[in-house]
């Protein structure tokens, strides 16, 4: 085995057993937290490094991911169902984004994803119903039943 192989190996078990070495909730939650940004600059070296379009519209897409597992959260439901429809949600406006701007290079290609984006921030700032605005989604959850 590869020292590559070995090293990804023990950072996955690490990643894995986070929870049972780490002192408590608060440093769990930054561990996270981490996790999810560096899941998200992979996304963008994916994107920028290897297929040389710079997205200025990608974190809007990650805000999708957040806002669908947030309200699915206030609105009662649990963890994986909450996870599951934000995958779904983000997904899908994914490729909404990519049918807008499929054919675009350079320079209009930054300006699309802008654009994009610029929509998606002016929804979540305005749309206070959904989004609670500049406060976010802030009541406390709904315990639903499942039987």
């Amino acid at each position: 085995m590869s020292p590559r192989a070995i090293a990804l190996v023990v950072a996955v078990v690490l990643l894995l057993t986070v929870p049972y070495w780490v002192p408590g909730v608060y440093y769990v939650n930054v561990a996270s937290q981490i996790l999810f940004f560096a899941i998200f600059a992979l996304g963008l070296n994916v994107l920028v490094g290897y297929g040389g379009l710079v997205s200025l519209g990608h974190a809007g897409l990650f805000g999708i991911a957040a806002y669908a597992t947030g309200y699915m959260l206030h609105i009662g439901y649990g963890h994986p169902l909450s996870i599951i429809v934000a995958l779904v949600a983000g997904i899908a406006s994914m490729a909404l984004f990519a049918i807008l701007s499929l054919r675009s290079t350079g320079i209009g290609f930054i300006m699309i994803t802008l654009a994009l984006g610029q929509i998606l921030w002016g929804l979540a700032y305005r749309w206070i119903s959904v989004t609670g605005g500049d406060n976010g989604v802030t009541s406390k959850p709904q315990i639903r039943s499942t039987t």
